[in-house]
């Protein structure tokens, strides 16, 4: 049982600071934090190093004063997942690598407590090409007011929004951010447990200097 991706837009859905999920198809979880620690942008190697099962705050704890990015992983349905802690943000570069061979990758993040303020962004790839990209504030900021990617793909999923509504500038940020998650989900049949995230346990790694 999953509880889909709308729950992202609760406030701290994850952790303080917002959240960073990668989900993938025709990848294994440890398949798919290799090829993250890969996309790191920090100067040397890192490597994948397996710290035990952990909660998000036991991880956070055992990160605790280290900047460096600690990833929970888990499967669902179709999908693996990697739910990143630590410092993430702008950690990673382009994921568009992490989908070669085939992989569909998707990303989701938000910088919740930037206070520039970045909006929730949304990325799906596979075989090294975007399918889809857009700002899920679906206004002008940071760079996209549409969906962009493939034409049939980014096409197809604006029409859902459009659909569902958006972009609708009298609503509030939130609600437009779980709308457009829920079009995201429905579309891509995106699964992701909100239980086992916020509350289990699951396998977890550290991405360190090789």
């Amino acid at each position: 049982m999953t509880d889909g991706t709308t729950w992202l837009a609760d406030r701290q859905a994850i952790a303080f600071g917002g959240y960073h999920v990668v989900l993938a198809r025709e990848l294994a979880p440890q398949t798919l934090a290799e090829r993250l620690a890969a996309a790191l942008l920090y100067d040397a190697e890192h490597v994948v190093v397996p710290v035990g099962d952990h909660t998000g705050t036991s991880l956070l704890e055992l990160m605790e004063d280290d900047y460096d990015v600690g990833l929970r992983l888990g499967s669902t349905g179709d999908w693996s997942y990697a739910v990143a802690y630590g410092g993430w943000q702008s950690a990673f570069g382009p994921l568009a690598p992490v989908s070669h061979g085939g992989a569909h990758v998707c990303l989701l993040e938000y910088e919740e407590e930037n206070g520039k303020p970045v909006p929730p962004q949304f990325a799906c790839f596979q075989d090294g090409q975007v399918l889809a990209a857009f700002n899920l504030h679906l206004d002008r900021s940071w760079g996209y007011e549409k969906v962009d990617g493939d034409p049939p793909t980014a096409t197809g999923l604006q029409e859902r929004l459009t659909a569902a509504g958006l972009p609708d500038p009298a609503r509030a940020p939130r609600e437009v951010h779980r709308v457009a998650l829920g079009v995201v989900e429905e579309f891509f049949r995106l699964t992701l447990p909100r239980e086992v995230i916020v509350r289990g346990t699951l396998p977890a790694v550290l991405l360190e200097p090789a």
